[in-house]
């Protein structure tokens, strides 16, 4: 009896050994690849794992895989780690299935198991700088001139960065804990006069908010409720005016403000950025709508959306409620050379009195802004079960038409008969 107790104690502990083995994972900054075995263990194991969906035969992965391993040990160096891993996705279906995975390649942050979308840069050096905003305090204690210069240096381009002076982090933890994955959020403690020239503020509190990638900054005094510092941190996570691409579109998904879009030939022209700086100032005094652009040269399919051809006076301006429908404004359809802001703040007023007209995207360009949202794979996905139903609608009507006309002849030799 004791042998067999032995022997089956041998036996479990070789399972075990052999189970807890087959889910240890490399520490030493390579990139894991992770399949519908390890999956579920790697995201129990670390609290931060950033995961590549790829397809073997996807050209966008196979230059994006050099840059992640050159990531790869760069991030598992930090205070932090963040480990990256990769899946087949086009191999492991029910993965991909369960994090709805319909492009590749399909880039997600795990941080302690919930996943977030990431919309950042590919490129390695940025890669790491982005990704380091997910293992951040979530609020830096800034003690000087220097530490404030450094701190936003180090935040890169990709977040906005919110600045407090003269007061607590303890009055901006909740909510930067809430916008952690969309801005950084920092708190001064110390520092000169020559730091509140450089922010252009007079007077304490004040909550400073940069965006660096569009050289742009706007400053919020109050009150610092916390309704209030919330809506201004909500309105602030884009620029005064945003330029509309495949990459700013995703991020405009969880923003319920509608969009006062400005389609415009060519965003580089000289004269397209004057209008620009106008629909800056009318969007500072407009924080409940968002303002973006879009020029045709940049994007033709999607400006093509809301009936913009070669034959429409540009600028136009309309308002789009981030989905189907979009509204245009009695007599103010398109913009002139002369006196633009007037005819900007006519835009807005006809809007908010209603004198509107409603109206649905359309066209086949909608295609390519439906694809630049859902991806490809879905879109071929779409175009073959519409192939599909097209088939069988039209075999359905052949066959009543057959049995038609051969009731028609059979009712005519009736009739003929009778006749007769």
């Amino acid at each position: 009896m004791r042998l067999l107790e032995v022997s089956l104690w041998v036996v479990f502990s070789s399972i075990l050994s052999t189970s807890i083995s087959s889910h240890q994972f490399a520490t030493d900054g390579t990139v894991l690849e992770l399949n519908e075995s390890n999956f579920d263990a790697a995201l129990s194991t670390f609290d931060y794992i950033f995961v590549d969906f790829y397809a073997p035969w996807c050209g966008h992965c196979k230059r994006l895989a050099p840059e992640l391993d050159k990531a790869a040990p760069v991030l598992a160096g930090l205070k932090n780690p963040i480990v990256i891993a990769k899946v087949n996705a086009d191999k492991y279906s029910r993965i991909a299935a369960k994090y709805e995975i319909d492009g590749f390649p399909t880039l997600k942050i795990f941080m302690h198991g919930v996943p977030t979308d990431y919309y950042g840069p590919r490129k390695a050096d940025l890669l790491v700088r982005f990704l380091r905003k997910f293992v951040a305090p979530d609020v830096a204690v800034l003690s000087s001139d220097s530490a404030i210069s450094d701190f936003v240096e180090a935040a890169g381009t990709n977040f906005p960065v919110f600045v407090g002076f003269g007061f607590n982090e303890s009055e901006i933890s909740d909510l930067a804990i809430k916008y952690k994955k969309k801005a950084w959020f920092s708190v001064a403690k110390d520092f000169s006069d020559d730091v509140m020239v450089l922010y252009d503020f007079d007077k304490m509190p004040a909550l400073v908010v940069l965006h660096p990638g569009y050289n742009e900054q706007s400053i919020f005094y109050g009150p610092f409720e916390e309704k209030f510092l919330e809506d201004f941190i909500k309105q602030s996570l884009f620029p005064l005016t945003l330029p509309i691409n495949q990459e700013t579109l995703k991020l405009l998904k969880d923003d319920e403000r509608k969009i006062v879009l400005t389609i415009m030939n060519d965003e580089t022209e000289d004269r397209s950025k004057q209008l620009i700086k106008i629909l800056k100032a009318a969007a500072s005094a407009n924080r409940d709508l968002v303002f973006g652009y879009v020029g045709v040269k940049q994007w033709q399919d999607f400006a093509e959306s809301f009936e913009v051809y070669k034959k429409t006076e540009l600028p136009k301006m309309i308002v789009w409620d981030g989905d189907e429908d979009y509204f245009s404004v009695v007599g103010s359809e398109s913009l002139t050379d002369e006196d633009q802001g007037s005819q900007v703040t006519r835009f807005l007023e006809g809007y908010r009195e209603g004198s509107v007209i409603q109206k649905q995207i359309s066209g086949p360009s909608v295609m390519g802004y439906i694809n630049s949202l859902i991806g490809i794979r879905t879109i071929y996905i779409i175009v073959f079960v519409v192939a599909v139903l097209m088939l069988i609608q039209t075999i359905n009507k052949e066959e009543p038409l057959k049995v038609g006309t051969r009731n028609q002849a059979e009712s005519n030799d009736s009739s003929t008969d009778k006749e007769d």
